[in-house]
């Protein structure tokens, strides 16, 4: 009998030191968008929540009521997230106005904590307002923009910008390096440990191999590997270990 103890707790030792994440998605996304990066954590140990909010149809003052609920659903000590766009803004909110020491490790996927010059240029639009709703128009650029009106970020935070666009017309109103949807200076905030910028676009960033592995780095060690490689992030996603893997090296990316 004590044997059969023992092999339990050897082979359920990570679950006995349980770690929770919280992935919060982005605006006019789904919960189904962090899919993959639920995947991901869980490969390395992460139990997850992933909720679902609908993103276009309230402020972000509402939006944001999921959060202590998912965290309430970890119900461990500490609990690590990962946002994607608007999602770490809802996530600074909450932290600002009610704050919870159970907050871990954050890593925020493209976020516009400077607000996009996207919405300064469009949000007048009748279109825009329908597709993005109210929390869209909050993330302004302006001096009284939600995103710019918040406070340093409290907790220990790694910032993933991404350079690439599959939006032109976007990408000619933000300045310099963007994703399509957030200009990578616009992605920093005081307060932050690392900031990150990736070869990724801001619709896809979350299923990039190399975006997986430094999520999954930033929350293990509260830094980034800025030496990691798309390849290494690939073949640590298999499980490779002394060359035994399948693999093709001329796959496409």
């Amino acid at each position: 009998m004590i044997r059969i103890a023992i092999l339990f707790f050897l082979l359920a030792g990570p679950a006995a030191a349980e770690r929770c994440a919280v992935l919060l998605h982005g605006l006019a996304r789904t919960e189904a968008s962090l899919l993959v990066m639920q995947e991901a954590l869980e490969m390395d140990g992460w139990r997850v929540v992933r909720p679902g909010y609908p993103s276009t149809k309230a402020p972000i003052e509402e939006l944001m009521k999921i959060i202590p609920r998912a965290v309430a659903t970890c119900g461990t000590e500490r609990v690590d997230f990962v946002t994607h766009s608007m999602g770490g803004i809802m996530l600074r909110v909450w932290a600002a106005e009610k704050g919870d020491p159970r907050i871990g490790r954050v890593v925020m996927l493209g976020p516009p904590n400077q607000g996009s010059e996207v919405v300064d240029q469009f949000d007048d639009l009748a279109s825009f307002e329908w597709i993005n709703g109210p929390a869209g128009a909050q993330m302004g650029t302006g001096p009284d923009s939600l995103p710019r009106s918040l406070p340093p970020v409290p907790f220990e935070v790694g910032i993933i910008a991404g350079n690439q666009s599959l939006n032109p017309v976007f990408s000619a109103i933000l300045p310099g390096a963007d994703d399509g949807k957030v200009s990578v200076r616009a992605t920093g905030v005081q307060g932050m440990k690392d900031h990150l910028v990736l070869p990724v676009t801001h619709t896809f960033m979350m299923n990039s191999a190399l975006v997986l592995a430094q999520t999954v780095e930033f929350l293990e060690h509260g830094k980034f590997d800025k030496d990691k490689t798309w390849f290494d992030a690939v073949i640590e996603r298999f499980g490779c270990e002394d060359g035994n893997c399948i693999w093709n090296q001329n796959a496409e990316r």
